[in-house]
């Protein structure tokens, strides 16, 4: 990445002052918070004006509260009109996911499906999986999935293996709730991003985390192959999942409401080849559709970027 630019400057352990007087000498033409209120940021950096555009994009998924951007990069998912009062930032729009995506590893180079034993998963039964941090998974979202591997015979449920302590805490109220602690299956970290994607297929289904929702997790299923099935929020980050969904043209994994996302998934479950044309739908869609053509979404990004500056000079 560091090729791609004429000057990079590293900043850190640098003060704020000190900082701020290096950008401001490149004399940029936008500065591009790529943190917000996440760690690492540097908010004061962007409080002293160190570019005539200001924007705020990707890392945080939600307003910074901050009157010192003069823009938030959304798209009509994640920000939907009637929402733009809520946030800070003037908000403007990508035409289809703001979402990047990592595409590096072509499908073609996934390799053999492995079996599931080796990720000691159940040889028969389907498989809803959730690779989301254990952070995201409240005490009703579980409460639903655990109704769903009550409801579905022989299912299981294939989580990311969180700390130790969480790990227990899971197994503790799947009992708690009915459910026998031997039908969470934990994955552990694969050597590469390759295998991990390999191995997602696997899976039948993915279930979104509603209120804070998968975003890179996401999109590597969907990549994979694996339909993700999410119900869209209230807000950004309970909204991203939708953003990718929708770009790929699958509106039929989006449910409005927690009654529909329990149906969906119930109907997946049970009508194996309802599941199996949206798989088939998924592999040609992640082909033609907006989501996976990164050299579209660099000509968008690039002419939303041009506007701002366009209208700036306007000023």
């Amino acid at each position: 990445m560091v090729d791609a630019f004429d000057v990079t400057i590293n900043l850190h352990g640098v003060s704020d002052s000190e900082a701020a007087d290096l950008v401001l000498a490149n004399k940029l033409d936008i500065a591009i918070d790529l943190n917000g209120h996440t760690s690492g940021a540097r908010p004061a950096l962007f409080a002293r004006k160190i570019a005539p555009i200001q924007v705020n994009y990707l890392g945080y998924a939600g307003t910074s509260g901050a009157q010192f951007y003069d823009a938030l990069i959304g798209d009509e998912i994640v920000i939907p009109l009637e929402h733009q009062a809520h946030y800070s930032e003037p908000i403007v729009y990508l035409p289809n996911s703001f979402f990047p995506v990592d595409t590096s590893i072509p499908v073609e180079s996934f390799g053999a499906l492995p079996s599931r034993t080796s990720q000691d998963l159940p040889e028969a039964g389907f498989i809803f999986a959730c690779f989301n941090n254990s952070y995201k998974i409240t005490p009703h979202i579980f409460d639903l999935w655990m109704s769903l591997l009550k409801e579905v015979s022989g299912s299981v449920l294939w989580l990311s293996k969180p700390s130790p302590r969480a790990l227990l805490n899971l197994q503790k109220e799947a009992e708690n709730r009915g459910v026998d602690s031997s039908r969470l299956i934990f994955a552990t970290r694969t050597p590469g991003r390759s295998e991990h994607l390999s191995r997602l297929r696997l899976a039948d289904l993915f279930l979104d985390t509603p209120n804070y929702n998968a975003h890179a997790t996401a999109a590597d299923a969907l990549w994979a192959g694996l339909p993700v099935l999410t119900q869209i929020g209230n807000t950004f980050a309970g909204r991203v999942a939708a953003s990718q969904i929708s770009a790929m043209g699958l509106n039929e994994l989006i449910a409005d409401s927690e009654a529909e996302y329990i149906a969906k998934a119930l109907e997946f479950a049970r009508q194996p080849e309802t599941l199996k044309s949206i798989r088939e739908k998924l592999e040609v869609n992640r082909a033609h559709t907006p989501l996976f053509n990164t050299k579209q979404y660099v000509k968008d990004l690039e002419s939303l970027y041009i506007d701002l500056l366009n209208k700036a000079k306007l000023h």
